[in-house]
């Protein structure tokens, strides 16, 4: 058992979580579900974090303001336990994502395999050998990919195939099993979520398990927006006796209620800051050698009517892609991760309102866009982003009612974990996937007795899963409380 910890003014509390993003959420709701007291902190005026939506822009026109499309709503090990998609309404689209090349030439990823297939010519044989092991092997996949890379995998030959195909796509050679442009274009768009560039076995990894996830779950957008996913976790949690406190703001960690576990859902910065002198030296240097990848340049559209694409198999899309080529896509990713804007970035482009009545009024719809910038960019990216979108889908701009553009230096001020506009909450590199923030086989504890770190600093990394707050906190129950894990379900 570990002593109290904290020390400041409040109720004692079994457990304080400190964020009320997706992570800090999912193990406040582990914990509740245990029978402990829990108290949520959360510095902003709403809970949500990288899952909230807004009326940005006008009244009655709902725009996510980070994340919009899920496809670890459904496949995520913590939303299955949770039971999330029986709790929310989600709308999958038939295509998950497509990869725009040149005007009305796409790529298109179906949520069946065979259909993507038949259309990506040549290399439909290719993209199949390389894909339909992954989609076959999607559980396997995906406990391997959530869950701490120090362990061994559930599959050793699921990791194996998995790791072979990862290197291969993040190599010279990436090419070597394509004739044309489409297959290795669409694989580009999905390695590209993760900053860096996607010529890297890590982001080449990313994009084989978000490709994999595309053909077996799809690509789920939440009713009514990301909160939608909030709103559930938090009735949850309160269902269960825990509480969220808004408007909250954590300065330092002797600030916090007393409670025998405390955690944290913030970046290894921002734990620095809060801890003062009360690390160890070694720990310090180590949080302190922690990077932060590119930042995020976003752009919400309100228009008039629904894009106007020149294929006209994006409007079926969750998500659409922009950008170009592989070796487009590859040079403007490049160029971001040595601190240059690219010339014709690689965009991502979300239509929740083709799917989703709720997020604009009858004949309006609202449009999701953003890339990757050198971090704390101050830049507006609206005209090129405009242009990309012009060019794909021409008249686009005809359409336009409103906008609002938002930087990442502005993303760094709306929330602390996002560093230099970083909304993955740290750099995507080999180093930083094995130690994530520190090489440990438990790295969510902190030298610190009571005190844990479940954000996405810590593994699995970026998205909205629910697994850093999910793995956090079965180690608390273990570690502090001595208690077994909780039935999750409805």
């Amino acid at each position: 058992m570990t002593s109290p910890a904290g020390t400041g003014a409040g109720n004692a509390v079994d457990a304080v979580v400190v964020g009320a993003g997706p992570n800090g959420l999912a193990a406040a709701v582990v914990l509740a579900r245990a029978g402990l007291a829990v108290q949520v902190l959360e510095a902003a005026a709403e809970p949500g974090g990288g899952a909230r939506t807004a009326e940005l822009i006008e009244p009655g026109h709902w725009h996510d303001v980070c994340s919009a499309v899920h496809p670890m709503a459904v496949a995520s090990p913590f939303f299955k336990a949770f039971g999330l998609a029986g709790r929310i309404r989600l709308h999958t689209p038939e295509v998950s994502y497509a990869q725009v090349i040149d005007g009305a030439d796409a790529a298109v990823a179906y949520r069946s395999l065979d259909r993507t297939v038949a259309g990506l010519g040549a290399d439909g044989p290719a993209y199949r050998a390389l894909m339909e092991p992954l989609v076959d092997g999607a559980e396997q996949l995906v406990d391997l990919t959530m869950n701490q890379l120090l362990r061994v995998p559930g599959s050793p030959l699921a990791a194996a195939r998995y790791g072979l195909r990862a290197l291969e796509q993040g190599s010279p050679g990436w090419n070597l099993r394509f004739k044309e442009d489409r297959a290795p274009a669409l694989l580009t768009g999905v390695g590209s979520h993760t900053p860096g560039g996607p010529r890297r076995p890590i982001a080449a990894g990313a994009g084989l398990m978000l490709g994999a996830l595309a053909h077996v779950g799809g690509y789920p957008i939440p009713a009514g927006g990301s909160q939608a996913i909030i709103a559930a976790l938090a009735a949850d949690l309160e269902a269960h006796g825990g509480s969220i406190a808004t408007s909250a703001p954590v300065d330092s960690l002797a600030d916090l209620p007393a409670a025998r576990a405390v955690l944290l859902d913030t970046t290894p910065q921002q734990l620095l800051r809060l801890a003062g002198n009360r690390l160890p030296a070694r720990y310090v240097r180590t949080l302190a050698g922690y990077r932060y990848g590119p930042g995020a340049a976003k752009v919400d559209f309100i228009l008039s009517g629904p894009v106007p694409w020149a294929d006209p198999e994006l409007a079926r899309a969750a998500t659409v892609h922009l950008g170009g080529t592989r070796e487009q896509i590859q040079v403007a990713e490049r160029e971001v991760a040595r601190g240059r804007h690219a010339a014709w970035p690689f965009t991502l482009v979300a239509q929740p309102s083709s799917f989703d009545e709720l997020r604009a009024p009858a004949g309006r719809h609202v449009l999701w866009t953003y890339c990757h910038v050198p971090a704390g960019s101050a830049r507006d990216l609206t005209g090129l982003i405009t242009a990309q979108l012009e060019q794909a889908a021409p008249g686009f701009s005809d359409l336009v009612l409103a906008s609002r553009a938002m930087s990442a230096a502005e993303f760094a001020r709306y929330n602390r974990n996002y560093v230099g506009g970083d909304f993955g909450t740290g750099a995507v590199s080999l180093r930083q996937v094995l130690a994530r923030p520190v090489l440990s086989p438990q790295p969510w504890r902190t030298p610190l007795p009571g005190f844990y770190l479940c954000s996405a600093a810590t593994p699995p990394g970026p998205g909205v899963h629910g697994m850093s707050g999910w793995h956090a906190a079965r180690l608390v129950l273990r570690e502090v409380f001595e208690l077994p894990e909780p039935d999750l379900a409805p």
